[in-house]
């Protein structure tokens, strides 16, 4: 706790506290919010470029323009909530109030995300797209920052940290594969139209907003019980934006932080680019049916379950940096494996049950290495809180998270915007049909993507080498914050 802070005012504090190990409950509960983070963030790196750009008819360009505009604006929030979040003043504390606010917007931003006014012109579309979309991300930031920093408060254990990440990402990954899953088994199917089926996204977007506000509720309240004995905000205070500013230039000028957060720089690009793209592939270039793509789907239900064992057995084993390493660089070079084996001719043809099946194990694989790097590094984060502590006297897990979070979502946009880039250069089709775009374009498109996507993941990678918390150092920090009362 910072020079600043006060003690909590509980005799029993809530025993998931501390170093001791956290229950199930409370790593569920904490876990269970990221469905409502998972599926926005599904919707938004796989849906909603296809949707505006083939299934309304947007033109791409002006798609990517205004997704890379929502994270931009998005971006800048996630500072300002994380601030706000270390040093808001309530009964309830420091992070709830803003999760429980969250509630009712989020659900309702997405709903009209995916049921636009009929009729609009190509500018009022695009308006629309970027008012709400913006509505949307900023909504879910007021939970995902405050919920996200929990972390940090609820242990101060280096292993147990990483157990209560996994369990984030699982419900993350889980909750966004689910309504994936159910959009194109259920609400895009082939006799409707597959992907282009209006009808469904409808359908889509008013049963994805109930979700997520029903796991922000449960989460939320799931670890409300908490509170007690969390850490408590600095003494109120008259704003002061220059203190403010120099509060956080200090406070995120920690050298182990900045290794994590241009690390997740290059990360969002990476997954921007992908993400926006892959829909493309699986159906154009792959020649992959709406059935088929879900059918893709469902191994990655296991690869999430397969990383919540995999992150934290090898955090024991080798720390945190040198797993990230590990999990980081095998998904950096499997991940654009399959589009080179086919440019090379390496591959099974479209059609066939190898490719399928090939598919279907190389999705599996990315996965589990791709959400292990992403729990491992979340976890660094919340390392990284305690350091910060004995330099500044200041607890800022919401400004770590946040500002983690501006990274990534400041260059995200940039991915998806390199990705209508791409296909504007190859000069990719709207309102395309699979199996009837040129086989040179699908060519060309693999060609642009492959070193693109390649040199990213690689940047990535080299950033982590920067951080510089190990096991030891963790816990010498614990030490030393408790031996001075922190």
């Amino acid at each position: 706790m910072s020079a600043h802070s006060s003690t909590p005012a509980s005799s029993t504090p809530a025993p998931s506290t501390g170093s001791r190990r956290v229950d199930f409950s409370t790593k569920f509960f904490y876990g269970f919010g990221s469905v409502a983070y998972g599926v926005k963030d599904n919707a938004f790196a796989y849906l909603l470029l296809l949707y505006y750009n083939q299934v309304l008819g947007l033109p791409a360009g002006w798609v990517g323009t205004a997704l890379m505009a929502t994270l931009i604006v998005d971006a800048f929030s996630d500072p300002i909530v994380g601030y706000a979040s270390d040093n808001f003043h309530s009964r309830w504390g420091r992070r709830h109030p803003f999760m429980y606010a969250s509630v009712l917007p989020v659900a309702v931003s997405f709903y009209f995300l995916w049921n636009p006014p009929a009729n609009l012109s190509p500018q009022w579309l695009f308006a629309y797209l970027l008012g709400v979309a913006i509505a949307v991300r900023t909504c879910i930031t007021f939970f995902e920052i405050p919920s996200s920093s929990l972390v940090a408060e609820l242990t101060d254990d280096y292993d147990e940290r990483t157990s209560l990440m996994s369990y984030r990402y699982f419900f993350g990954w889980w909750g966004g594969l689910a309504m994936a899953t159910l959009a194109f088994l259920v609400l895009l199917p082939p006799e409707k139209g597959g992907v282009l089926y209006v009808g469904g996204y409808r359908t889509y977007g008013a049963i994805a907003a109930v979700v997520m506000a029903v796991a922000i509720l449960i989460s939320a309240g799931g670890t409300h019980r908490h509170i007690p004995s969390f850490k408590q905000p600095p003494p109120p205070r008259p704003f002061d934006l220059g203190k403010t500013l120099g509060e956080l230039r200090e406070t995120l000028a920690n050298r182990s932080f900045a290794a994590l957060f241009f690390s997740a720089i290059f990360t969002a690009m990476a997954a921007g680019l992908s993400s926006a793209l892959n829909v493309y592939f699986n159906s154009f270039f792959w020649g992959f049916s709406s059935t088929q793509i879900a059918y893709l789907m469902l191994p990655i239900f296991l690869s999430a379950i397969l990383a919540m064992a995999v992150a934290p057995a090898l955090s024991r084993r080798i720390g945190k940096k040198y797993a990230a390493v590990c999990m980081a660089l095998l998904a950096g070079v499997g991940a654009p494996m399959p589009i080179l084996l086919r440019l090379l001719e390496w591959f099974p043809a479209n059609g066939t049950d190898k490719l399928f099946y090939s598919m279907l194990a190389f999705n599996a694989i990315e996965v589990t290495l791709i959400v292990s790097a992403s729990i491992l590094v979340s976890a660094m984060v919340a390392d990284v809180v305690e350091e910060s502590e004995l330099r500044t006297g200041r607890r800022s897990e919401g400004v770590f998270f946040a500002a983690r979070s501006f990274a990534g979502k400041t260059v995200h946009g940039i991915g998806a915007f390199t990705a209508t880039l791409i296909l504007t250069v190859v000069d990719f089709p709207a309102n395309a049909v699979p199996g009837e775009v040129s086989p040179s374009i699908l060519r060309d498109l693999g060609i642009a993507y492959v070193p693109v996507l390649m040199t990213v993941y690689i940047l990535s990678l080299l950033m982590l080498f920067g951080y510089r918390i190990s096991r030891a150092d963790h816990v010498e920090n614990v030490r030393r914050l408790s031996d001075s009362g922190g």
